[in-house]
């Protein structure tokens, strides 16, 4: 008697939606390291220097209303009309961008572009959660991070050469040379879909989008008044946190801010993890630059080995799924983004060797690449079919929000503190960035906790006040 083979990645029932997905979001990542590098050349050449920061929290922005009405669409239709608007955005706001005279106009295709993205992160998410089975997802979401490390090894580089053979309009038209090929294998997959049922509980969803744009705005100014270091500056970014963390209540499942057992904790770990490691890795070539004096070359490499710890960390990740104790691993996962972090800054003392450094922010990728798939699987675990689009909206929300307002908030430290000391700043902003991670290793067992919980919307969203939960 033939024992039946395990479900494979790249198996005949799900190599075309594999490829898809990897190569969709390679694409994505490509493109956010490619624009950061080209964006100071476009700037000069649109005459928009001004609205230099806009043209990234733009896209933020944006993509935070994206993942908001693709919960609720996810949820209401399944995937399919949600991811293809996704793709369809996507497109053409790169096309926008790249054909645009002028920075407004620019300003305008990164807003579609953020549209676009915010609506395919939470599709991806649902669409990997109904169509593979439960042992392959660690799996995927290890590949999916994994996407990440060649468009880091060789995304500036190429954008570089980009910029000075063809101009810079070819880095955004370039990619949706790839990226509609790449979405139409995901038609297979698509198709195979069971009908959705819906969910007739969720309710107030033009009220939610509502308050996406007002995170969306917060997100944005603040991404814009932690560049300036204006004595307002302190004042205006608390006022914007404090309306940002009021719209964030009201979109994240009740008890998100309270880290309370089940989704509400995964959703506010992915939170935590995202907002120490990223801005971490902000601070991290700068510092690099100005207090030790690396080429960009250099820089590059610290990152590039960043990178590939990321991508081994989501590998032992993925293929220890079925081993040990989860609970520990999330926990190890946050201990490491701190502890790695924590021995960059390290640098800041001329007679540390740059190699200490450099381990420092290996050990910080790997625990990031452990942190991500466990978070993302939990997450899976917990939501039934019908809400796994609110949840996984939850989840990207959470990873927004807290990225931008930890850099708004740690760019006005670093800008109050540089003119008296470039060291004194860097050193506060990385024990404000290791911060979250510290506290979410503290909460990192209530992920796992035996109680858990659904996504619940806030009360004031609710047909009535009474908070759901389920059994996952």
């Amino acid at each position: 008697m033939n024992t039946p083979q395990p479900p494979r990645l790249l198996g005949a029932g799900y190599r075309a939606v594999t490829l898809g997905i990897v190569t969709l979001v390679s694409l994505i990542a490509f493109e956010s390291l490619a624009i950061a590098t080209v964006m100071p050349s476009v700037a000069l050449a649109l005459d928009g220097m001004a609205w230099y920061a806009l043209a990234f929290g733009a896209a933020l922005a944006a993509s935070v209303i994206g993942m908001v009405v693709a919960a609720g669409w996810n949820d209401r239709r399944g995937p399919q009309a949600p991811l293809w608007t996704g793709v369809a955005c996507f497109v053409a706001g790169l096309l926008m961008a790249g054909l645009a005279p002028d920075m407004p106009l620019l300003l305008a295709g990164r807003l579609l572009q953020g549209l676009g993205d915010g609506l395919l992160s939470v599709s991806l998410y649902v669409l990997i959660g109904r169509i593979y089975p439960v042992p392959l997802r660690p799996r995927v979401f290890a590949a999916i991070s994994a996407a990440w490390v060649l468009p880091s090894l060789i995304g500036p580089s190429i954008s570089a050469l980009i910029l000075h053979g063809l101009g810079w309009r070819w880095v955004f038209l370039g990619v949706p040379l790839l990226a509609v090929p790449a979405a139409l294998m995901l038609r297979p997959g698509l198709r195979a879909l069971p009908p959705q049922a819906p969910d007739t509980q969720q309710g107030g969803g033009a009220r939610r989008i509502a308050w996406a744009i007002g995170a969306a705005a917060c997100a944005c100014l603040l991404a814009l008044a932690g560049r300036h270091p204006a004595a307002a500056a302190p004042l205006l970014i608390v006022a914007l946190a404090i309306s940002l963390a009021l719209c964030a209540r009201q979109l994240l499942p009740a008890g998100t801010l309270a880290a309370q057992a089940g989704i509400p904790a995964v959703i506010a770990l992915r939170g935590l993890a995202a907002a120490s490691f990223f801005t971490a890795e902000v601070f991290v070539p700068l510092m690099l630059a100005r207090e030790r004096g690396l080429a960009p070359l250099w820089v590059g490499g610290v990152l590039t080995a960043g990178a590939l710890s990321y991508s081994a960390g989501s590998w032992c990740q993925g293929n220890m799924a079925g081993h040990a104790d989860h609970s520990r691993r999330l926990r190890s996962g946050l201990v490491l983004i701190g502890v790695g972090t924590s021995i960059v800054a390290l640098l800041l003392w001329p007679r540390v060797a740059l190699v200490v450094g450099i381990a420092g922010w290996i050990i910080a990728g790997f625990g990031m690449g452990m942190v991500y798939p466990i978070l993302a699987t939990r997450l899976l675990q917990l939501s039934p079919s019908q809400q796994q689009g609110s949840n996984s909206a939850a989840l990207q929300l959470a990873n927004a929000l807290s990225i931008a307002a930890m850099l708004a908030l740690s760019g006005s430290l670093f800008a109050h503190l540089l003119p008296q000391s470039g060291a004194l700043a860097f050193l506060a902003t990385f024990v404000v960035s290791v911060l979250p991670a510290w506290l979410g290793a503290t909460l990192a067992g209530r992920c796992f906790a035996t109680q858990p919980a659904r996504l619940a919307l806030p009360a004031p969203l609710q047909p009535q006040a009474i908070s759901r939960q389920a059994q996952g």
